[in-house]
């Protein structure tokens, strides 16, 4: 039972960074590869400001997400200027500067060997140690990113982000600005995006590089892909099943010597047949351009 309560744990941290993924990638219909940045920054801002100076996780948590929202501002600048797969490069490269900065900062962050014992948050003097508390917590935060994001794409603001994705000539037309647009979308995607990164640590009290390659930031991406861009829902089914369909197939019986490439085989083949009968994804309206 714990292990399913773990799983659905991870499975809400997951919603939440595709949540904030779809806002910028399906909306906004702006490539990003560097999402996992974002929860890099929050994790370890949040964690070494518990550790180092005895702050308070909650504290942790909101420092991080802001210190994640001024990366995306940075981030956001080269998208003015920047479109299509020059874009996606850029914000790839991001991911791999943070990466390293993790990696190789050994008197920061203590490199590979991680950061460990990062406390767990507490409510009105309830610790936070069992699983099934911190699962009605991740989805305390899971709910909130959904109706923050919600409100935005339902707004006035979020039908000028479909503009910019469909046409963004039409809305410079119009007299928007849209580059103040772009960096407002970068910035509240990062923002929880460091939200995720930062619960993602308190959770599992330790955190290093490997949890936060460029790979995650692809998984992330497929997940919105999968689910389908331009729909909340969407990011929901998308992350759901491509964190818990692997699980499964953990209890097929097989030795773990082809477990593991027999689930990475099927999990490809999940995507491949899905992208080929529809490519815009389970729920979305949009397909990757």
């Amino acid at each position: 039972m714990e292990y399913l309560l773990h799983i659905l744990v991870i499975t809400g941290i997951y919603i939440i960074l595709t949540l904030s993924l779809n806002l910028i990638v399906g909306y906004t219909g702006l490539p990003a590869l560097g999402h996992t940045a974002f929860s890099c920054i929050g994790a370890y801002t949040s964690s070494l400001l518990v550790l180092k100076f005895r702050l308070s996780p909650w504290f942790g948590l909101l420092a991080g997400a802001c210190i994640s929202a001024l990366a995306g501002t940075i981030v956001a600048f080269p998208s003015l200027r920047l479109k299509g797969d020059y874009l996606a490069i850029a914000t790839f490269g991001l991911g791999v500067i943070v990466h390293s900065i993790s990696k190789n900062w050994s008197s920061l962050t203590r490199g590979p060997l991680g950061l460990s014992g990062i406390p767990g948050f507490s409510i009105l003097g309830f610790r936070l140690s069992e699983v099934w508390s911190y699962l009605i917590f991740i989805i305390f935060f899971v709910l909130l990113t959904y109706l923050v994001i919600s409100r935005v794409v339902q707004s006035p603001f979020g039908r000028i982000l479909r503009g910019i994705r469909e046409e963004e000539i039409v809305i410079l037309a119009m007299g928007k600005c849209v580059d103040k647009y772009k960096i407002i979308v970068f910035v509240i995607g990062a923002f929880f995006a460091g939200i995720a990164g930062s619960l993602y640590a308190h959770y599992i009290t330790y955190i290093d590089p490997s949890s936060f390659t460029i790979m995650e930031s692809v998984i992330i991406l497929l997940m919105v892909v999968f689910g389908g861009m331009g729909t909340l829902l969407g990011s929901f089914v998308g992350a759901s099943t491509l964190v818990i369909f692997p699980e499964i197939l953990r209890f097929l019986g097989t030795p773990s010597s082809i477990a593991a490439p027999l689930r990475q085989m099927l999990y490809g083949l999940l995507l491949v047949i899905l992208m080929i009968k529809r490519p815009q994804g389970i729920l979305g309206k949009y397909r990757w351009k």
